[in-house]
């Protein structure tokens, strides 16, 4: 089974031909962060346009790297939702019509099920089941996954996500687009301990979260105080602490409280250092294993989008030429 993946659920366009015997045979990415910059955040019209400037030069770049042809390639998955409606459309347009021409199937895939299955496109690759800790965009959720398309949440965001959280609060800090991993750079030359902001939602039971009070909490520290000096790193240091202690202890209660013994982390936060070091701490200590994909697939790929088609086809699940692109889709709902 050889899939054609393609991903353009935001502001990365993405193709990978993944192989269930050869494994990743070829995976081509633009990155539209360089576009985005001058207005701070994604420009939805913006992205659209240039997800359409960029699907065909890819596509001939990945079957190029992977050896394949349209005869070599026995499916085309796309990403069909949760994200920017627009984009979405755009993919699943291109996508279909590529397999209807093809004479192939075409598939969508749930774009957070593409971030659960990364991890498999490692040399060692996670065994179901296992818990799933998945810090993608807007979505932070604890994921107990069963098998391919057995997917159950148990806890989730009550506000702002921790990715949303980190970009709001690198915006408070003046860091530039995208926020997140600038504010990551920031912390590692921080102070710990200059400041201290509160663990959301730990002082009560339950594994859901809420990181909205922690970007209050930042811009309280930074009112009136001069930010050309190290105090703008060690609120920094203290944010990231905040969002990764309370991360790793709802890691910690899930894994008791489901008795796996594997834990993956997936989505684009799950490139933060310290997560993945606390968090290495917490198997440890729980004799469990931790399981992550590399970093150029924590962020947005078409890798997990062609090795989630991959899978999906070689389980018999087919889908049908037509458009089903939705902005929002929740990941407990697409079963098998």
């Amino acid at each position: 089974m050889r899939v054609l993946g393609i991903e353009s659920s935001c502001d990365e366009t993405a193709v990978a031909v993944y192989d269930d015997a050869a494994g990743l045979l070829s995976h081509r990415l633009h990155s539209q962060v360089a576009m985005h910059q001058a207005y701070g955040g994604v420009v939805p019209e913006l992205a659209s346009r240039d997800h359409v400037r960029r699907l065909l030069p890819l596509v001939r770049e990945a079957l190029t790297e992977a050896k394949s042809d349209q005869g070599s390639i026995d499916g085309v998955a796309y990403t069909a939702g949760p994200g920017l409606i627009g984009a979405l459309l755009v993919g699943e347009g291109f996508a279909t019509a590529l397999a209807k021409a093809w004479g192939k199937p075409a598939l969508g895939i749930h774009h957070l099920e593409g971030h659960l299955l990364a991890p498999l496109l490692e040399p060692e690759p996670p065994a179901f089941p296992f818990l799933a800790l998945l810090v993608s965009g807007g979505h932070t959720q604890l994921v107990d996954v069963a098998a391919l398309g057995a997917y159950r949440i148990l806890g989730e965001t009550v506000d702002d996500a921790a990715g949303e959280a980190f970009d709001k609060t690198a915006k408070l800090l003046g860091l530039p687009y995208p926020g997140g991993a600038a504010l990551a750079t920031l912390a590692q030359s921080g102070r710990s301990g200059k400041f201290t902001f509160p663990r959301p939602m730990l002082d009560r039971p339950g594994l859901d979260f809420s990181f909205s009070g922690l970007k209050t909490a930042a811009l309280v520290a930074l009112r009136g105080r001069d930010l050309a000096g190290p105090v703008r790193a060690d609120i920094a240091r203290a944010f990231e602490e905040a969002v990764v202690e309370t991360l790793a202890e709802k890691c910690r209660r899930a894994l008791k409280q489901t008795g796996h013994q594997r834990l993956v982390i997936a989505g684009g936060v799950g490139a933060n250092r310290r997560l993945r070091e606390r968090l290495g701490q917490v198997v440890r200590e729980l004799n469990a294993q931790l399981y992550f994909p590399r970093t150029e697939f924590c962020t947005d790929n078409g890798a997990m989008i062609a090795l989630a088609g991959c899978l999906r086809f070689a389980a018999g699940m087919r889908g049908t030429l037509g458009f089903s692109a939705r902005a929002n889709w929740e990941l407990g709902s697409i079963g098998d």
